[in-house]
C-alpha cells in the first residue's frame, strides 16, 4: 500500500510537467560512450516515454569514443588541440564509419517493440538527414584542423517538418558543405546550434558526471548564465566535458533556448527525475533565476490557498477566504519556484497611520530551512520603507520566537493601533510583536 501511495503521489505531482512538456521541442545530446554501455537501453526507453508524452524529440549523438577506437585499432594516435579533434583524410573515413554505426545502432534500439517491454507499442519512426551545413574550422594557432568543421547553418524547417510528422529526429555530428565535402563536428556544438535554430524549449546535455560545486563538492542544482560563466572563469580545473556542456548551455540560453539541463546519465532514470519532479536531479541553466521572489498577482491565488490551507487547519494561521485574498492580492509577496508558489507573506499597510501588519507567513514544508522566510521578510521591509511605514506589527500563535530573532519586540494589545486592535481575535490569543523600520 505504501508503494502504491508513493506511486500515485508521484504521478499526480508529475502531471503539471506532463502538460507543460507536451508539444514542446527538446534537443538531447548524449555521448558516443553512452551508446556502448549495457544500460543504454534504459535511456532509449526514457526517450520513448518522452515521445509518448507528446515531446517533440531531437537526439544528437556523439562519436568521439568510436573514432578513437578505430584509430587505435589501426595503430594511429588520436590528435587533439584545445579539445578539438584534428581530422585528416584518414581520420575522416573513421568519422564516417563511426557516425553510420552509431546512427544505425540508435535507430535499431528506437525501433524495438517487443511485447511486454517498455518499448511495446511505441512505433517510433526515426528521421535522419543532411540537416546541418558546415564549413571548415581552418587554421587556428598555426594548426590546420583539416576536415574538422563548425556549424554554418541548420535546416530548421526540414527538422520541423519531420517533427510535425511525429518523427524523432536523429542527428549525427557530421556537416556537409555546398561543395559536397563532409566535416567532423563537435556533437555539443551541433546540439547547441540545433536547439537555437529550432527555438527549442530545452537543451538537455547528458553528461558523464555530475556538475559539482568546487567550494563544497555538492551537486549544483541551478545556475543563471551569469553564474555559469563565473563558475567557468573561477574554476579552470573543471572537468573538460562539464566545461563544454556548460558553455553549450550558456550559449543556448543566451540565444533564446528557455532552459538547458546538465544531467548525469549514469543515474538510472535521471532524465525523468529532472523533467518530472520539482527539484530535479541535474543542473539547470537559465537566463533568469529559477526561483524568484516578487509581488503576487491574481494568478497566484490558487497557489497561496494551497500553501496556507494545512497551516489554517492546524490553527497556525487565521483562515482567509479566496475572496479576501483576491481583494488584498497586492499586499502579498510570494516565492515562486518553477511555477509553484513555495512561500508567501502579506504586508497590510495603513499609510495614513504609517504602520503595517505582517501576516500569512508560510513556506512549503519541502523548502523550509533555506532562509526563504527571512528573504520574504526583507522584501517586506523594503516595501514598508518605500511606503514610509514607521512600525510593523505581527500577530502570531506559533512563530513569535522566530520573529523575535528577526528583531521584533513583544508588546501588548494596548499598543496596537486602533485599526488592528478592532481586528484582534481574543479566541486565538495571538502574541503581539512590533518592529520599527528605522
Amino acid at each position: 500500500m505504501q508503494q502504491q501511495s508513493t506511486f500515485v503521489s508521484w504521478f499526480r505531482n508529475s502531471s503539471p510537467y506532463i502538460h507543460a512538456h507536451r508539444n514542446r521541442t527538446f534537443v538531447i545530446f548524449f555521448s558516443g560512450v553512452a551508446v556502448t554501455e549495457p544500460d543504454f537501453d534504459n535511456l532509449i526507453h526514457d526517450f520513448a516515454l518522452l515521445k509518448s508524452l507528446g515531446v517533440r524529440l531531437v537526439l544528437v549523438h556523439g562519436i568521439r569514443t568510436q573514432i578513437d577506437e578505430r584509430l587505435l585499432e589501426q595503430g594511429d594516435t588520436p590528435k587533439f588541440h584545445h579539445h578539438l579533434r584534428i581530422t585528416d583524410a584518414t581520420t575522416l573515413q573513421y568519422v564516417k564509419q563511426a557516425a553510420g554505426l552509431v546512427r544505425i545502432e540508435v535507430e535499431a534500439l528506437l525501433s524495438m517493440g517487443v511485447s511486454g517491454s517498455p518499448m511495446a507499442g511505441a512505433k517510433i519512426r526515426v528521421a535522419s538527414g543532411n540537416f546541418v551545413t558546415a564549413k571548415p574550422l581552418g587554421v587556428l594557432d598555426g594548426i590546420d584542423y583539416c576536415y574538422t568543421g563548425k556549424v554554418r547553418r541548420v535546416d530548421s524547417s526540414g527538422i520541423h517538418q519531420q517533427l510535425d510528422k511525429n518523427n524523432v529526429v536523429l542527428i549525427s555530428p557530421i556537416g556537409y558543405s555546398p561543395s559536397g565535402e563532409v566535416f567532423n563536428l563537435s556533437a555539443e556544438e551541433v546540439a547547441t546550434e540545433v536547439a537555437i535554430a529550432l527555438h527549442a524549449e530545452k537543451l538537455i546535455l547528458l553528461t558523464e558526471q555530475t556538475c559539482f560545486s568546487p567550494k563544497d563538492q555538492k551537486p549544483i542544482q541551478q545556475l543563471t548564465t551569469a553564474q555559469a560563466e563565473e563558475l567557468l572563469q573561477q574554476t579552470p580545473a573543471l572537468p573538460g566535458a562539464i566545461g563544454r556542456s556548460l558553455r553549450a548551455a550558456i550559449q543556448s540560453c543566451q540565444q533564446g533556448v528557455q532552459r538547458a539541463h546538465l544531467i548525469n546519465r549514469h543515474v538510472d532514470g535521471a532524465l525523468l527525475l529532472e523533467l518530472f519532479t520539482r527539484d530535479g536531479i541535474g543542473t539547470l541553466i537559465s537566463s533568469s533565476d529559477f526561483e524568484t521572489i516578487r509581488t503576487a498577482t491574481l494568478d497566484d491565488i490558487g497557489g497561496i490557498l494551497e500553501l496556507i490551507k494545512p497551516l489554517e487547519q492546524q490553527g497556525k494561521l487565521a483562515k482567509r477566504s479566496r475572496e479576501k485574498i483576491e481583494m488584498e492580492i497586492a499586499d502579498y509577496v510570494v516565492i515562486e519556484r518553477d511555477g509553484l508558489v513555495i512561500g508567501c507573506i502579506a504586508l497590510h499597510a495603513d499609510r495614513q497611520g504609517q504602520f503595517g501588519a505582517i501576516a500569512c507567513l508560510a513556506v512549503h514544508p519541502d523548502y523550509q530551512g533555506g532562509a526563504r522566510a527571512r528573504r520574504m521578510l526583507e522584501f517586506v521591509y523594503d516595501k514598508a520603507k518605500q511606503l514610509q511605514l514607521n512600525n510593523l506589527f505581527v500577530l502570531s500563535t506559533q512563530t513569535m520566537h522566530w520573529f523575535i530573532e528577526q528583531g521584533f519586540l513583544p508588546t501588548n494589545l494596548q499598543h496596537l493601533p486602533e485599526a488592528l486592535r478592532l481586528l484582534y481575535n481574543p479566541a486565538r490569543n495571538s502574541k503581539i510583536l512590533y518592529k520599527t523600520t528605522d
